[in-house]
């Protein structure tokens, strides 16, 4: 296999893997850098599996912005950012807060490429030989509070007027979840055009298997460096050095500092998400559901029904927070899932740039140095279109979807 071929992908997350399959079966040398196994060392793992082709909007939006405390923790909310973090957090929400008011502008720019995943994860995978691991059963959001059919109808416009499907959710599915959860009243819709995966970690596995069958290899280590030299690039770990032709960073919120080397500024804050696992619990339809009101998403999966919620700024770093699966084991029950306090629990960082438009591209003055990372609460639902537009670009072929908006030098 030639040596100007060879790529070392830094991150084996779902973006990492899926590039990596997608570059090997070009018959490109990859060799995939992480410090845990490939799927388990960031939000991959742990993610709701919801492959989301309704997220065309970035999140910043005026309405977000000056309503913002309504979603705290102290008041009931999801959205947790803790006092000892301001400080560190403040030049972050400043740039969030602009792209607020560029929100038209954001979604032009990510509409096109969130609309076409579904069939190209699909895709990705049933090359990688794995169909099985992806349903398209759509989604369904409910409501249970409030002014449940207001609620419903204002959200089947505001999907209308950006192109996304919906549908009335049958009446038995409703009515369901309103006797389960023991409401007064209940309200629903059908995303007929999005997916879920049966196992994240799974998914991330396939690529990384189908990818070593094309003479793919795996490297435990944390790359401290990138280092261009003489026709090269070196990529540093601890104790070993990774030599290839070229490397692309896909590190997730630990991809800043690898980008700084060469003038790049990646912003990124870590929007830390929770989960639940219940092992005994029944789903009400083989597809996710948002529950509205609560902000949580149910997914049925392999052998359990996963619950997930939350966007916890507290950094990498910082221990779970206890309370957080507490809660959420507590809200599921009341949704009428049966779970018990002994439910296997996880948090992740989902790795979130401000204008929340992911990075993918190549650095000017290095171009054999790539990037792809920052994909938000969407890593799983881009990982195939990402995958193959990167394919594209590390070719030298004109990206099937433009990435042009992407680049990191939006941010300086």
């Amino acid at each position: 296999m030639a040596e100007q071929d060879s790529i070392a992908i830094v991150g084996a997350g779902v973006i990492g893997a899926s590039i990596a399959y997608a570059l090997a079966r070009e018959g490109r040398q990859v060799t995939l850098v992480d410090p845990a196994p490939p799927g388990e060392g960031g939000a991959s793992f742990g993610n709701a599996g919801h492959v989301a082709t309704e997220l065309v909007e970035p999140l910043p939006s005026p309405s977000l912005l000056f309503g913002f405390w309504r979603e705290l923790v102290a008041f009931g909310g999801v959205l947790d950012i803790p006092a000892r973090r301001l400080a560190k957090f403040a030049p972050w929400a400043l740039r969030f807060a602009g792209a607020a008011f560029r929100r038209p502008e954001g979604t032009a720019k990510l509409a096109p490429f969130v609309r076409p995943a579904v069939p190209e994860l699909m895709g990705l995978l049933r090359d990688a030989g794995r169909p099985d691991l992806i349903r398209q059963h759509g989604h369904y959001e409910i409501w249970l509070r409030g002014d449940v059919e207001r609620q419903s109808r204002d959200q089947a416009a505001a999907m209308a007027a950006l192109e996304v499907p919906t549908e009335a959710a049958p009446r038995d599915l409703v009515e369901a979840a309103r006797r389960n959860a023991h409401a007064g009243s209940a309200a629903g819709l059908y995303f007929p055009k999005c997916a879920h995966v049966v196992d994240p970690l799974e998914v991330v596995r396939a690529f990384v298997d189908a990818a070593r069958k094309h003479g793919a290899t795996v490297v435990r280590g944390t790359a401290r460096d990138i280092r261009p030299t003489d026709g090269h690039v070196d990529v540093v770990c601890e104790d070993s050095t990774v030599r290839t032709r070229s490397a692309m960073v896909c590190a997730g919120v630990w991809s800043a500092p690898l980008m700084r080397r060469f003038g790049l500024k990646a912003p990124l804050e870590a929007a830390r998400g929770y989960h639940i696992q219940m092992p005994g619990a029944v789903p009400l339809v083989e597809a996710p559901i948002l529950y509205s009101n609560e902000k949580i998403v149910v997914t049925p999966m392999q052998g359990r029904v996963r619950a997930t919620s939350f966007m916890e700024f507290a950094g990498t770093a910082a221990p779970p927070d206890p309370a957080k699966p507490a809660w959420l084991r507590a809200t599921v029950r009341k949704l009428g899932y049966a779970c018990d306090e002994t439910s296997a629990s996880w948090v992740g960082p989902r790795p979130c740039l401000p204008d929340y438009l992911p990075a993918i591209g190549r650095v000017r003055d290095v171009p054999q140095v790539y990037y792809a990372f920052g994909h938000q609460h969407i890593g799983l639902t881009l990982s195939g279109v990402t995958a193959n537009a990167v394919a594209d670009l590390v070719a030298g072929r004109t990206p099937r979807h433009d990435i042009s908006a992407f680049d990191l030098a939006r941010f300086g």
